[in-house]
């Protein structure tokens, strides 16, 4: 028997669905049993990369479509966030700590800075017009092996 397990999640491009999203992964994930701040950081990653979906990529449209995969191998859970929204046209500028293209709406820019905080590994790809995608990974210290 295989130690991988995934998941595969699509919704609607509308901002009442990032809770759900969050809920769903950290639910999924859960059954490595990591600590209260590995879930925390989990859920924080998918909020931040579901939020720039569909602010970013979507441009609030609520009909776009976000995409979640999470695929769990061992005590290391991957992530990837995709839409097929507007794409990214600076990759590097867009990855800068307190850069927003929304500042109108009082973003932080830190999305990517807090992806990269909380995750071991972040990979971003974007092709303007064509969406963006968002791969993530974590290796999850499971409570169980602290207290054995």
């Amino acid at each position: 028997m295989s130690d991988r397990n995934h998941m595969k999640l699509q919704f609607a491009s509308r901002s009442e669905n990032e809770s759900f999203a969050r809920v769903t992964v950290a639910a999924f994930v859960s059954q490595l049993d990591p600590t209260l701040d590995e879930l925390t950081d989990i859920k924080t990653v998918v909020s931040e990369a579901v939020t720039n979906s569909i602010i970013h990529g979507y441009d609030n449209d609520p009909n776009g479509v976000v995409t979640i995969t999470a695929e769990i191998e061992g005590d290391t859970v991957f992530i990837a966030v995709q839409d097929h929204g507007a794409g990214i046209e600076d990759l590097e500028l867009a990855k800068q700590p307190l850069y927003t293209s929304k500042p109108e709406l009082e973003r932080s820019g830190m999305g990517f800075t807090i992806m990269e905080n909380f995750m071991d590994e972040v990979e971003v790809t974007s092709e303007p017009g064509a969406g963006t995608s968002i791969r993530m990974k974590k290796r999850i210290e499971s409570k169980k092996a602290l207290f054995n």
